[in-house]
């Protein structure tokens, strides 16, 4: 356990000196907006593992510099999330990533697969997952949540080691070094935008254009409040709540206190910001409403399109031993289906460049 900034910054400028390191963090999130670090793991090798403890450090500064560092390869599994969480300890904006999960996927597994079926598949060996409720806020530490965290990092430089190994074909590796490469993005670790997180909310795609405008400000109030207090969003307004308000239109104080939406503490303290989001979202021209996401349906040309989108995705997946998740969502098949023969229609952003392009090229050649 490195608990002091003497021992913190010798251990990085170890990690500084290698190759790569593995990485991991535990952290509790369920009465906060922002997750609340518990505990930072580190790997040199399989036999050199540290838990740092970002309780007792107050700086995590100089673990940015090894965030940042591109001459180190930092290996994860499934990164994002860890990613952002350190980001915002650190202050850095990490480069040279490399996610065992997302690195799965193009060879030959899953990629959404678990760390402990990753290590099962790849090293037969069987990781106990017996921790992960456990308060890693709490101190001191037991041996079982000790010897669980060190074994969060303690493989991942073997299963990086073997991932590539079984990627034997060049294009693909370097398919799978552009995947990595969006983890370099400072703007992958921003999230959703305030302004759309309304679209995350169960129910919202039945709601008509006006509703869905006072649901947008709404959502977005209810998001920056939600972090000016650091508690999560529903401890501001629970999401049915706000869908309500905005379906019934409530429009003013003695509406909502009809409604018998909010308890009394919250109404005296929120009353007046939401009619402001509710007038706010009516006052919205018809032309700048948001439009209600429906499904999307197909005609029987635009079906047979997607039929043999589909069946060549899975094809030639199989054949190159990628999982058909890394290409596209149902949804985005359906989309590049409906529209490829209509010029000038929106077709999904990611399908149409990078290496994801280069995979379709066939099939588009196929169609002219």
């Amino acid at each position: 356990m490195i608990s002091t900034a003497q021992e913190f910054q010798e251990l990085i400028a170890r990690a500084m000196r290698t190759d790569c390191v593995g990485l991991d963090t535990e952290f509790v999130w369920e009465r906060t907006y922002y997750p609340n670090l518990g505990l930072i793991q580190l790997a040199l090798s399989d036999e050199e593992c540290f838990l740092i403890d970002p309780m007792a450090i107050d700086d995590l500064s100089v673990l940015g510099e090894l965030l940042s560092n591109r001459k180190v390869v930092k290996i994860l599994h499934d990164a994002p999330q860890d990613l952002t969480i350190l980001s915002r300890a650190t202050g850095a904006i990490p480069r040279n990533i490399f996610d065992t999960r997302v690195a799965a996927g193009f060879s030959g597994l899953s990629s959404t697969i678990s760390l402990a079926d990753l290590i099962a598949a790849l090293l037969d060996i069987d990781l106990k997952k017996t921790q992960t409720r456990t308060d890693w806020l709490k101190r001191p530490l037991d041996e079982k949540q000790i010897s669980y965290a060190l074994d969060d990092v303690r493989y991942l430089r073997a299963l990086r080691v073997l991932l590539l190994s079984r990627i034997v074909v060049p294009e693909i590796r370097e398919w799978l070094k552009e995947e990595l490469s969006a983890a370099d993005r400072a703007d992958n670790l921003v999230g959703i935008d305030d302004q759309q997180r309304f679209l995350r909310i169960k129910g919202s795609g039945s709601l008509d254009p006006v509703a869905l405008s006072i649901l947008k400000e709404l959502a977005t109030w209810r998001e920056q409040e939600a972090r000016h207090i650091n508690r999560p969003r529903g401890h501001v307004i629970a999401d049915n709540l706000l869908l309500n308000i905005a379906r019934d239109r409530i429009d003013s104080i003695e509406k909502l206190k009809q409604s018998a939406q909010l308890s009394a503490k919250k109404l005296r303290r929120y009353d007046q910001k939401i009619i402001n989001c509710v007038k706010t979202g009516l006052s919205v021209e018809a032309e700048d409403r948001p439009e209600p996401r429906r499904p999307l349906r197909l005609n029987a040309r635009e079906k047979k399109a997607y039929e043999r989108l589909s069946s060549f995705v899975a094809l030639k997946c199989e054949l190159q031993g990628l999982d058909p998740a890394l290409i596209a969502t149902t949804s985005e098949l359906k989309q590049l289906a409906k529209n490829i023969d209509t010029p000038g229609s929106p077709l999904p952003e990611k399908l149409t460049g990078g290496w994801r392009k280069t995979f379709l090229e066939e099939f588009f050649r196929q169609r002219r």
